[in-house]
């Protein structure tokens, strides 16, 4: 039985006017920050982050005026120090990139600034050096070998600037083509692309530059190079296995590792092995994102004696409904918060039974608990493990447990390593199918049929490893356990 409740106000999003260097903000749009802000957790930084706007000093002092019974005073400062160079440090840092034997990234990780303040560098102290050796009319040369001297000497220094100007003008060819064909931000590092992608680069730029010239820029040899470049013109032999791997990449929502894909790509009659699939999957980018869960607590002290922990961190179940767990969690989106409770079995790890409601209280668990006892067939009588939660320790849930003949066994106070195997059903469920992604639109209703959903696909269609690459279900009607 699952419980589906709840409304949804959508954010409000708007563009503000801009003047000349100046940023001004309508009454509506000031009013729709300060109602974010109240609606949504009361963060500064997340108002801003989703509408877009103010600065944090802006919103600050809207709350400060815009609610003036509160008693806390919002204020911004600022955080980090501001990095001072010495002059000879400049100069010093100026020479090594001038002469080749750094680049600016380089430059600026030792020095503890931006690539861009290495430019302004460069510029204002070329610029004052050129000032500074402008000839006067005294100094100037007199006899044809002095003028000869002069010549030379101004010859050197265009040569110079035109090798600067070119190697300036390579670097931004190079970061705007990473942008273009790699999908790569302008303030990327060369150093961290693959050789690969540096092949890719070197062949785009050829109709412009040298040879040599872009392999000293991307700092890549001209043998590794050729061996990219003629593997980029063959055909791509894995390309049948590429789109098979994107195909079932997607279709588990970006939740399967290059394991249970190497699985899936077996049981669909590819031969490959399991270090092809995960080079293939990192070259196309294809990573499962993970996020570490925080647990919803629901202890509320000891309403009632605690039981013994039966199970002692023994997940291990021969067959079904030998061994449940169960256990509540939290899912916090802009409308508002769900709740979660499920009964797994220790046997493949399938959810018996679940709710799903807004509310964390008795009816939410003691539904779970009375659709999952119907499910039992004559004779069984598993355990449920539990933590010391409120919930399972309230009088409906003792009773319920007792008429049907269930024993009751219960972690440590303050041990989830004691319920472990529920914990880590949160945690596959939470990075599968809830973090990543924006929530801001989706009404408690609709989160609640898509949780739902997933939990369907998560018994029927998730293969596990450890069942052979089956999911639950598959592996019990492979042995013959359900219809």
């Amino acid at each position: 039985m699952h419980h589906f409740s709840g409304t949804h106000a959508p954010s409000a999003r708007s563009a503000c006017t801009i003047s000349p260097g100046v940023f001004k903000y309508l009454k509506e749009q000031r009013e729709a920050a300060v109602k974010y802000y109240l609606e949504h957790g009361k963060s500064v930084s997340k108002t801003i982050a989703a509408l877009g706007y103010p600065k944090k000093s802006a919103l600050c002092d809207w709350l400060n005026e815009d609610l003036p019974n509160k008693q806390r005073k919002w204020s911004c400062k600022r955080s980090g120090t501001l990095v001072r160079c010495s002059q000879e440090q400049k100069e010093k840092a100026v020479k090594e990139y001038c002469s080749g034997e750094k680049t600016p990234t380089q430059i600026a990780s030792e020095y503890g600034v931006n690539p861009y303040t290495v430019y302004r560098w460069r510029d204002k102290l070329l610029s004052n050096k050129n000032m500074r050796e402008e000839p006067t009319a005294n100094s100037m040369p007199q006899t044809v070998p002095e003028l000869q001297d002069e010549v030379s000497r101004l010859t050197k220094e265009a040569e110079e600037l035109k090798k600067q100007v070119f190697k300036l003008q390579l670097e931004r060819d190079i970061l705007e083509k990473a942008a273009e064909i790699i999908k790569k931000g302008t303030g990327i590092s060369l150093e961290s692309l693959s050789n690969r992608e540096k092949a890719e680069l070197i062949d785009a730029l050829r109709d412009k530059y040298r040879l040599k010239e872009l392999l000293q820029a991307l700092h890549i040899s001209k043998s590794s190079y050729c061996y990219q470049a003629n593997s980029m013109r063959h055909p791509d032999k894995y390309s049948a296995v590429r789109t098979q791997i994107r195909e079932i990449f997607v279709s588990s929502k970006d939740t399967y590792g290059y394991r249970r894909v190497y699985i899936e790509l077996k049981n669909r009659g590819f031969a490959i092995s399991e270090k092809v699939v995960k080079r293939l999957m990192r070259d196309d980018r294809m990573n499962v994102r993970q996020v570490k869960v925080r647990k919803y607590n629901s202890y509320a002290g000891e309403i009632t004696p605690a039981v013994e922990n039966i199970i002692n961190r023994d997940f291990h179940a021969d067959v079904p409904n030998q061994k449940w767990l169960t256990d509540i969690t939290e899912f916090h989106i802009p409308a508002g918060k769900v709740y979660l409770s499920p009964i797994i079995d220790c046997f493949d790890g399938a959810a018996v039974s679940w709710t799903i409601g807004t509310s964390p209280n008795a009816d939410l668990v003691n539904t779970m608990l009375e659709s999952a006892i119907q499910s039992l067939k004559p004779g069984e009588k598993p355990i449920i493990h539990s933590d010391r939660g409120a919930h399972y320790r309230w009088p409906g849930w003792i009773e319920r447990m007792e008429d049907a003949g269930l024993t009751r066994s219960m972690s440590k106070k303050g041990c989830s390593p004691d319920n472990s195997a529920c914990e880590g059903f949160f945690g596959r469920l939470k990075n599968e199918m809830f973090y990543f992604k924006d929530w801001a639109g989706v009404s408690i209703s609709q989160f609640m049929g898509i949780l739902d959903e997933y939990i369907h696909w998560y018994n029927e269609r998730r293969i596990k490893v450890s069942l052979g690459g089956k999911s639950p279900m598959q592996y019990r009607r492979s042995l013959g356990l359900s219809a």
